[in-house]
């Protein structure tokens, strides 16, 4: 009698905590919610979240708040949301950077990404190309290779910085080729991609978003496309694995989080709400058109599954490279 007595107790308090939580949801939000985003307004990041916040605030009837907490190459806004209240009205849109590129770059992050953070929805996902100059005498990536194998260290290529998508991408080319290639960082994709333009660079592997118009103007030549599909606004240039290099995969992805310990009924709520947003035809226009995003709007567990892959994924890259911190 008593065993059945603790555990009638025990359900009871499930039962409460699970009621508890559907009320506390059905209540939410009650009162503006900040959406943190660890860059810079302006960027990528940031309008995915204005577009994103704005839908919210409509469907869910209180105010998403956009607020730009950049720093420490995203550390700063992750981390200012990896120690706020599990409440609900500290949310987190974020990037491949700082959730699976720092913590396997630096030695010690403040956040773990994966026991700090409870995912929401991956909302995209995004890919790059590799381009080298109208006026480069390579034709393809297998040129690009041999040259690279002819004049070891002499074939340079440009990235944002250490640890940025497209200085990943070169690396896990001169990893998988065998080759020495030189990367000459910058403070951004635009210097790099000018360089490129000028022929100062042999190549540079930049976001299908940025190269388009260049490509499209014949100033830039494309070759090849790092995501596990062809990019929809490139559909004639191929992927690396298609062109066979085996398990060549470099993107990147955006997408909301909150604080460990969020109630599920409210992270449930919030993904509901996350996945009709991304699928509305202006959003779509906004972030997959103009964007060069490929909007995903998964499921928390699928969002949770991607940030562990591409922890294991790039800690083992950036060991084989030996890349280093600046």
């Amino acid at each position: 009698m008593k065993y059945r007595a603790v555990v009638a107790a025990m359900m009871a308090g499930v039962l409460g905590m699970v009621a508890g939580g559907a009320v506390l949801a059905s209540g939410y939000p009650s009162k503006p919610v900040r959406v943190i985003v660890p860059y810079v307004a302006g960027g990528a990041a940031d309008i995915t979240a204005r577009v994103i916040a704005q839908k919210l605030s409509v469907s869910m009837g209180a105010t998403f708040v956009v607020e730009n907490k950049p720093g420490a190459n995203g550390m700063i806004g992750t981390d200012f949301v990896a120690k706020a209240a599990p409440d609900g009205y500290t949310l987190l849109l974020d990037a491949s950077g700082p959730l699976v590129v720092n913590p396997s770059l630096y030695k010690k992050t403040p956040y773990d990404p994966v026991a700090d953070l409870a995912p929401i929805s991956q909302i995209t996902s995004y890919q790059y190309v590799l381009v080298v100059p109208q006026q480069s005498p390579i034709r393809s990536v297998d040129d690009l290779i041999a040259a690279a194998r002819a004049k070891p260290g002499q074939v340079s290529y440009g990235s944002a910085g250490v640890g940025a998508g497209g200085h990943l991408a070169g690396e896990l080319l001169a990893v998988t080729t065998q080759t020495q290639l030189a990367h000459i960082p910058y403070k951004g994709n635009a210097q790099a991609l000018t360089d490129v333009l000028g022929g100062q660079l042999s190549f540079t592997f930049d976001t299908v978003v940025t190269a388009t118009p260049y490509l499209r103007s014949g100033k830039l030549r494309g070759y090849a496309v790092t995501g596990p599909r062809r990019a929809p606004g490139l559909p004639d240039i191929p992927t690396m694995e298609e062109l066979g290099y085996k398990d060549f995969v470099v993107t990147q992805f955006q997408g909301l989080l909150a604080p460990a310990g969020t109630d599920p009924a409210i992270l449930s709520r919030l993904h509901e709400e996350v996945v009709k947003a991304a699928r509305q035809p202006d959003v779509i226009q906004k972030l997959q058109t103009e964007g060069g995003n490929e909007i995903v709007a998964g499921t928390p567990q699928e969002f949770a599954r991607l940030i562990q892959e591409d922890l294991q994924r790039y800690r083992k890259l950036i060991a084989d490279a030996h890349v280093q911190a600046e």
